[in-house]
């Protein structure tokens, strides 16, 4: 038995804005199992949002090493995780979690989704995201992307020309559904004003609009949307559910933010059984990472799984994308091959 892994620098095409900040290098972390001849791969997308860099990814990895004893222990491998860093380092909880499944597909010869049991359920169409930048630049990715086929865009807000940053993308993209995500950036007064704008311009749901902490707040303005209102800054792990359902219509499950994709499909779930809405969402990673949530999308609602689109060097190939629409994979493991 060998356990590896490596951090590559991914480029996105273009600078990646949201609210918070922009970038366009994202370091991600590779993680490959090999025992028997079969190999299992997963991948470490950090988020400084929830607590990890790629130092602390690199710090930690060690440690959580030790803990993949039997690929085919599951809950073993969560308690042992768990026993080690309760409830941090996420996405390296999640590149070793995927590294063990797709061993496991290997073994059994068979896609993960197989291996899990899951219905092979038609995949909701992906977003494809208008990130933050000047207003011309912004116009030119959504006629983009709507010209390359794209019939779902995800436009991120929370600056001070909100309004005419919406008004001038509907212009762009008639016909388009539109998706809004404020990454927390509004306060209730900001979200309350802009309820009637997202209305005109037929957006059809609304993601995180306030701070992750303002549960309060996000169930008053609930109670005056028309519009699904989604967590995910809110959302930092499966015990968050339960509260997030009184002040949420919705989630957006990401794997690099659960620990895994075992822990977002228990997260999905338990949405479920508390009759939420779900998103299978992504960070900025490579064709890996988002292969294990494209495995999970077909019990949700929406998805947007465009992490990879926007790469100007995915390190891996193998999904299948027309447009906006992703194939499920049908090879052994995630489906996907290092480039």
């Amino acid at each position: 038995m060998t356990l590896t892994h490596e951090t590559l620098e991914l480029h996105t095409r273009q600078p990646f804005g949201i609210a918070r900040w922009t970038h366009s290098v994202y370091p991600r972390t590779f993680v490959t199992f090999e025992q028997g001849g079969l190999n299992g791969q997963g991948e470490a997308a950090p988020n400084a949002f929830y607590g990890e860099t790629v130092a602390t990814v690199q710090a930690v990895l060690p440690a959580l090493l030790e803990c993949l004893q039997d690929p085919w222990d599951w809950d073993g491998l969560h308690a042992r995780l768990g026993a080690v860093f309760p409830h941090h380092h996420p996405s390296a909880r999640c590149a070793l979690e995927m590294a063990a499944l797709e061993w496991c597909a290997h073994s059994a010869g068979v896609p993960v989704w197989r291996l899990l049991g899951l219905s092979p359920s038609p995949i909701p169409e992906s977003s494809f995201t208008v990130s933050l930048a000047e207003l011309p630049d912004m116009r030119r990715q959504a006629r983009e992307a709507v010209n390359a086929g794209h019939g779902t865009l995800k436009v991120k807000l929370g600056t001070d020309r909100d309004v005419q940053i919406l008004e001038a993308l509907r212009e762009e993209a008639p016909a388009a559904r539109l998706r809004v995500d404020a990454n927390a950036a509004w306060s209730r007064t900001e979200a309350r004003r802009m309820l009637e704008v997202l209305d005109a311009a037929q957006v059809e749901l609304l993601e995180q609009p306030l701070a992750a902490a303002d549960l309060e707040g996000h169930a008053e303005l609930r109670r005056f949307s028309r519009l699904p209102i989604m967590a995910d800054e809110s959302l930092h792990h499966v015990s968050d559910i339960p509260a997030l359902s009184r002040s949420f219509d919705a989630v957006n499950l990401k794997l690099a933010k659960l620990g895994g994709p075992l822990q977002a499909l228990r997260a999905l779930r338990t949405a479920r059984a508390l009759n939420m809405d779900v998103m299978m969402g992504c960070m900025i990673e490579s064709s890996l990472g988002i292969a294990a949530g494209v495995h999970l999308a077909g019990l949700c609602d929406w998805a947007d799984l465009d992490g990879a689109l926007l790469l100007a060097d995915d390190p891996y190939s193998g999904l299948e994308w027309q447009a906006g629409h992703v194939q499920r994979p049908t090879a052994a493991g995630w489906g996907v091959q290092r480039v």
